[in-house]
């Protein structure tokens, strides 16, 4: 059976929501605020600068949220991935804290503001089934959960692996965490709906108008586009992935890391009520992690993950993923992929997401793959940071943004990483 028949290259999600067609109209002479970068980031710092009565423009190489914001598994956490103990070991207990509790308002902030702006998106109260892939780390789930710091209590629950079925229709992990607050997303719907809404706040969004260069002067900058030059008092970069040469301080800071997803033909009837029959999110204990759910119509698995020690295309991954689905539902082996594509998630050095100032610039980056609600939310808050607004601080202001020496932004370590992580998890 050839599992690639019929498949397409492209995000399950532009089947519904294609990349819009935005109008190249010609780029203005001078705005108050400048954004890079046409994403979740982007496009919320635009939101808040906009309704903040400050002139905007953003500028994309692509099209409007071609990249991670469409391409995303529309998996919605906390989002911070030190624990507690590290964060206090590197920061002190009250900025681990206050760190901390960022992620846990960026999931409450943007399910209040798709439910404010009223935004049709799929956005859901699921839960995550976080599955342990052997004993020790069921145990250590088990250990975080009953050790919770006081003030940063969820609400979460073990499952052991008698009762995995309840949560998964698996037999390939030793249990799990179940975390109830945790949510699902149409990502592409999100993120129309946000464009929409930033259209209608007056920014102008301008698409395939790649930055070639910004230089600063005197009180403004020069935003140098393919398509002309743009004074801007502010800007705002919000590349995360994407990010290039144009900001070299900024790329030597983010790690771009491919990540694949396929999306399954329509499973038979009854099949999705036996595999996920609470229609958890579900993520697992590997530091190569695999991440997958059901479609917001429950007819595909949606599966996702790192499966090469290099960056690949879609025609060698999509097989590479089915194969590692079959091992965790073999119900699944003659299902075919209906579709499989990547995307560039930006991981940092310390495993935390970055917001600040360096240069006169502003930026917000580094999900390390967990960016729905973070980007969201701290997109939101660099915008208000560049309105001068005392509620635009966060607990992640002035940590130093790390790099490594000889590193510019090309990930020649990844190789070897992913094999000593695949290794780690083997064990």
């Amino acid at each position: 059976m050839d599992i690639l028949e019929h498949c397409k290259l492209a995000p399950y999600w532009w089947d519904e929501v294609p990349r819009p067609v935005l109008e190249l109209v010609p780029l203005p002479a001078s705005v108050d605020v400048a954004v890079v970068g046409a994403g979740y980031t982007g496009l919320h710092a635009a939101l808040q600068t906009a309704r903040g009565r400050r002139s905007t423009l953003v500028l994309d190489g692509e099209d409007a949220g071609w990249g991670c914001s469409t391409r995303n598994g529309g998996q919605v956490s906390t989002s911070i991935k030190p624990s507690f103990e590290l964060l206090a070991r590197r920061h002190g207990s009250e900025r681990a804290f206050d760190i901390l509790r960022e992620g846990q308002r960026s999931l409450a902030w943007v399910g209040d503001f798709i439910r404010s702006e009223n935004i049709d998106c799929s956005y859901e109260r699921v839960g995550r089934f976080h599955a342990a892939h052997n004993p020790a780390q069921y145990e250590a789930l088990a250990a975080r959960l009953a050790a919770q710091p006081k003030g940063l209590e969820v609400e979460a629950h073990m499952v052991p692996r008698a009762e995995q079925r309840s949560e998964l229709g698996s037999d390939a992990y030793w249990g799990g965490a179940v975390y109830a607050q945790h949510c699902s997303v149409h990502p592409a719907r999100y993120h129309q709906g946000l464009l929409d809404r930033v259209l209608a706040a007056g920014v102008q969004v301008a698409p395939r108008s790649p930055v070639t260069g910004i230089e600063k002067q005197g009180s403004h900058f020069l935003v140098s586009t393919a398509r002309g030059a743009v004074r801007a008092r502010d800007v705002v970069v919000a590349t995360n992935g994407y990010t290039g040469k144009v900001t070299p301080w900024l790329r030597r800071r983010v790690i771009p890391i491919g990540s694949y997803m396929i999306a399954t033909e329509p499973l038979p009837e009854g099949l999705m009520d036996r595999l996920m029959p609470r229609n958890r999110i579900v993520s697992d204990t590997r530091k190569v992690v695999y991440y997958y759910r059901a479609s917001p119509d429950r007819k595909r698995i949606l599966f996702g993950g790192r499966v090469s020690h290099q960056e690949t295309d879609s025609r060698v991954s999509g097989p590479l993923l089915h194969a590692e689905m079959v091992k965790i539902f073999p119900e699944l082996a003659g299902v075919r992929i209906s579709h499989s594509w990547s995307g560039l998630v930006a991981y940092t050095f310390d495993e935390l997401m970055h917001v600040g100032l360096h240069d006169g610039l502003y930026y917000a980056m580094g999900y390390c793959g967990a960016g729905v609600g973070t980007a969201s939310y701290f997109g939101m808050r660099v915008g208000q940071q560049v309105l001068g607004l005392e509620e635009g601080r966060t607990a992640l202001d002035g940590l130093a943004f790390q790099t490594r020496p000889f590193y510019t932004g090309n990930p020649w370590f990844l190789a070897a990483s992913v094999r000593y992580y695949r290794w780690r998890d083997g064990r």
